[in-house]
C-alpha cells in the first residue's frame, strides 16, 4: 500500500510502498477514503511537544482523522462487517479499566495508544485498529466531511461541553481557522452570540460564513468586546493574553490551542474576576458519536479542501507557513 512515512523528527514525510496491515483478533482493517491533516500532525513531525516527542514511534505513519470503509474484520469481531462506513480518531485504544475510562474521561487514560503517534495512522491506503475504538459514520456525511470531525471537531465539541455555555451567552473564538470555524458553528448551535477574532481577513470571512455575528481583526488593534466565554483555538500566547482581557467578571477561559511557551496569567485578575479556566483533551467515543449525528443533521460542517495522499509532505509545509484556511483532507 502507499503511505506517507515519518522517519525522523523535523524531516519531510516520505512516500513509500508498505505492507498492507492484517487485522488480528478484535481488530478491523479500514480502507482509508479520507484522512484529515491536523495541526497536531505537524507538531508531532516537528517534535514540538515534549510529551509526545517522548512517545512518538519512529518510523510512523501519521494521521488521526480517518474516515473509510471496513475492508476486513479479525477474529471475534461482530460489531462491524466489510463495507461498513467507519472511522478512527486520536484515541486508538484505551485500557477500559482505569478510573478515567470507567468515569467517562477516557482521554486521560494513562495506557492509551495514539493513532499516528504510537501506532500507524491514516496517511495511507489502509489502517488497522481495535474494533472497540472504531466509530460508525452516518450515511449523510461524505468521507471528506466526516474526517476532520474525528479530531478538530471533537476537540472543540468536548471543550464546549466542558464549558457548557447557556443560550444567549456571549462567546469569543480566538483563531478562526481549522478548529475555530467549527467552534463558531457549535457555539451557534448552542444559542450563543459569537464573535470571531483573528489576524487574517480570509479566516474572518470564513468565520462570517460560519455564523459569527461580529468579526475582530486583532492585527488592526480593534477593541475586543467583553464576553462570557473566550475559546482560544490559536496556539498563540498573545491570543491567550487578549482572551483573558476580554472576559467579563465570572467569565470562562477555554483552553484549546497549545502554544509552546507558557501562558502568563495574573492570579490577581483570576481571583478579582472569579474567572474560570477550562481545558479539554480531544474527546470520548460517546461525544464523537454525538458530534457525527449533529453533523449529519446539518448543525456543523467543516470547510474542507481535498488533496491526494502523495501531497501530504507539501500540505504540512503549507500548514507550517500558515497558508491553510479550514481543513485539508488527504484522499488515497
Amino acid at each position: 500500500m502507499k503511505a506517507a512515512v515519518l522517519h525522523a523528527l523535523k524531516q519531510p514525510l516520505r512516500m513509500e510502498e508498505m505492507p498492507r496491515p492484517q487485522p488480528g483478533p478484535g481488530e478491523l482493517l479500514l480502507r482509508v477514503r479520507a484522512c484529515g491533516v491536523c495541526h497536531s500532525d505537524l507538531h508531532v513531525a516537528e517534535g514540538d511537544w515534549e510529551a509526545l516527542r517522548k512517545i512518538t514511534r519512529l518510523p510512523v505513519i501519521p494521521g488521526h482523522e480517518i474516515a473509510g470503509v471496513v475492508e476486513a474484520a479479525g477474529e471475534g469481531v461482530t460489531s462491524f462487517q466489510p463495507g461498513d462506513r467507519a472511522g478512527l480518531p486520536w484515541l486508538y485504544s484505551t485500557c477500559g479499566e482505569c478510573e478515567y475510562c470507567l468515569g467517562g474521561r477516557e482521554p486521560l487514560c494513562a495506557r492509551q495508544q495514539i493513532t499516528g503517534v504510537t501506532v500507524d495512522g491514516g496517511y495511507a491506503e489502509f489502517v488497522k485498529a481495535p474494533a472497540s475504538h472504531v466509530i460508525r459514520i452516518p450515511a449523510a456525511l461524505s468521507f471528506a466531511d466526516a474526517a476532520p470531525l474525528f479530531c478538530a471537531g471533537l476537540t472543540v465539541f468536548r471543550a464546549l461541553n466542558q464549558a457548557d455555555p447557556r443560550p444567549g451567552q456571549s462567546v469569543a473564538v480566538f483563531g478562526a481557522g481549522g478548529l475555530g470555524h467549527l467552534a463558531i458553528q457549535l457555539a451557534k448551535a448552542r444559542g450563543c452570540e459569537v464573535t470571531a477574532v483573528d489576524l487574517a481577513d480570509d479566516k474572518l470571512e470564513l468565520a462570517r460564513e460560519c455564523g459569527a455575528g461580529s468579526l475582530i481583526n486583532s492585527a488592526a488593534g480593534a477593541k475586543l468586546p467583553r464576553v462570557d466565554l473566550a475559546v482560544v483555538c490559536a496556539g498563540s500566547v498573545p491570543a491567550y493574553q487578549s482572551a483573558i482581557s476580554s472576559l467579563r467578571r465570572g467569565g470562562t477561559l477555554v483552553v484549546v490551542g497549545m502554544p509552546a511557551d507558557p501562558i502568563p496569567i495574573s492570579a490577581i485578575k483570576l481571583v478579582g474576576g472569579e474567572l474560570r479556566i477550562i481545558s479539554s483533551a480531544v474527546g470520548t467515543r460517546a461525544e464523537l458519536r454525538q458530534l457525527l449525528e449533529l453533523a449529519a443533521q446539518g448543525a456543523v460542517r467543516c470547510r474542507v479542501a481535498t488533496r491526494r495522499l502523495e501531497e501530504a509532505p507539501h500540505v504540512l509545509e503549507e500548514m507550517s507557513g500558515g497558508r491553510i484556511t479550514g481543513r485539508v483532507v488527504l484522499e488515497p
